[in-house]
């Protein structure tokens, strides 16, 4: 990670990308557009599968959310485990052939039950994507450059968001929502081919010029990164802040189609741009701050998104209590912008502080929690507040259920901001004790 002069030396000088690692990067950007394409396509089809199946706010909350994220936050920590260990190329193909097929098998659930059980399996599969990808980042690109290198993969995320919204919600009006989850479930299948015969395994450590470590003990890297202060704090903000993301890429449709009355293909049109592009611009821009300012103090790298999810309230504050749906989407526009960019730098410094073979581990507890509490718990308490409130709101009742996401995003921002105060000593630490 780049530093000031007096700063001590916290990597060693890093090697230039090649062409492969930037086709590499372009690989894993496609693969996770393919999974938050799938992750996120019941978002757009929620209002109907609600009224087929006669299901609660409650249950979809859990179908949209606690179903997929807690299996997908367990099953990321063995999975990290094999990529610490072996390839993470093939994992990655692996996975995504697996919950290519498990989204098309959406398609065909008979119940709510069933549907939960294939979006369990879509969550174990999209689980082995993350942690092997950053993983494999940080081994193309140098400390220097990772940051950015990192809000570029993510852009892939917000790419598969802008095309499930706006595929979802156009393919949902035409050819129903089973169909649909058969049309963006396939094509996975043919890229996880392509993937692991084109994409080539980096050597451990090869960006920094460094040699790999055995494979270091489950509970010696749980230790080493939960001795790190910055790392603890890390943990407690990404999933608060990861929070206001999740929340309304699963309940935002649902908030448009109840309170402003638009229909799917209208909610994909107009959301999915505002998600999709202004998320990738956001992340991108993040990420690029952030290598930027991190060269003059390694603690900007947790400043900026700090600063961002503070300034980000007054926009959702807004978007949740226009009465206009224009003006509501005026200010989702550089809330979500503001919103995405803590994700490369969170990583990017979780990444750092780790040893080269806990790489994927401590991507993947960052990502276990952001699991459990921003992608499951938070829509899964909107969905029962929804229930509740409505006995008095009506459809206006998720209106006031997202204005939970103000008090989480404040509350990740105090923690990202009180990592930055201990991000210099916890870096010089975990350089100390690098082989």
């Amino acid at each position: 990670m780049p530093r000031t002069p007096d700063e001590p030396s916290v990597e060693r000088d890093s090697l230039p990308a090649t062409g492969q690692a930037y086709y590499a990067l372009a690989a894993v950007v496609v693969v996770l557009a393919f999974s938050l394409v799938d992750r996120n396509i019941l978002s757009i089809l929620l209002v109907d599968i609600k009224g087929e199946f006669n299901a609660s706010d409650k249950e979809m909350g859990f179908l949209t959310g606690m179903a997929f994220a807690i299996t997908n936050a367990i099953a990321g920590i063995p999975l990290a485990r094999l990529a610490d260990r072996g390839s993470r190329r093939t994992l990655i193909a692996a996975g995504l052939a697996a919950w290519s097929v498990l989204t098309a098998a959406q398609g065909f659930a008979r119940s709510i039950g069933m549907l939960a059980l294939a979006r369990v399996g879509v969550g174990i599969g999209e689980a082995s994507t993350g942690p092997a990808a950053h993983s494999m980042i940080s081994d193309y690109f140098g400390p220097e450059r990772r940051a950015t290198a990192i809000a570029i993969y993510t852009m892939g995320g917000h790419l598969g968001v802008l095309i499930g919204l706006v595929a979802g919600g156009w393919l949902n009006d035409v050819v129903g929502w089973r169909m649909t989850l058969v049309a963006v479930g396939l094509p996975g299948l043919l890229f996880a081919l392509l993937f692991v015969f084109t994409v080539r395994e980096p050597v451990r450590g090869q960006s920094e010029n460094r040699t790999a470590e055995a494979t270091v003990p489950l509970l010696e890297v749980v230790r080493y990164l939960w001795s790190r202060p910055s790392f603890r704090h890390l943990c407690a903000a990404a999933p608060l802040l990861v929070s206001a993301f999740y929340c309304v890429n699963i309940w935002g449709p649902a908030f448009l189609i109840r309170v402003h009355g638009l229909t799917t293909s209208e909610v994909g049109i107009r959301l999915g741009p505002i998600m999709g592009i202004g998320g990738a611009f956001g992340t991108l821009l993040g990420g690029y701050l952030c290598d930027r300012l991190g060269a003059l103090d390694s603690r900007n790298y947790l400043r900026v998104p700090g600063v961002a999810a503070i300034a980000m309230l007054p926009f959702l504050v807004l978007f949740l209590l226009a009465a206009e749906v224009n003006t509501a989407l005026l200010a989702l526009a550089p809330m979500v912008v503001l919103a995405a960019t803590f994700i490369a730098p969170i990583y990017s410094v979780s990444l750092g502080l780790a040893r080269l073979r806990m790489r994927a581990m401590s991507s993947a507890m960052v990502h276990l929690i952001t699991s459990i509490v921003g992608a499951g718990v938070a829509p899964q308490i909107i969905g029962i507040l929804n229930d509740a409130l409505s006995v008095r709101f009506g459809d206006e009742a998720v209106r006031y259920s997202l204005f939970l996401l103000v008090l989480t995003n404040a509350w990740g921002a105090a923690h990202i901001l009180w990592a930055a105060r201990s991000l210099r000593a916890d870096m010089a630490n975990a350089a100390a004790e690098a082989p």
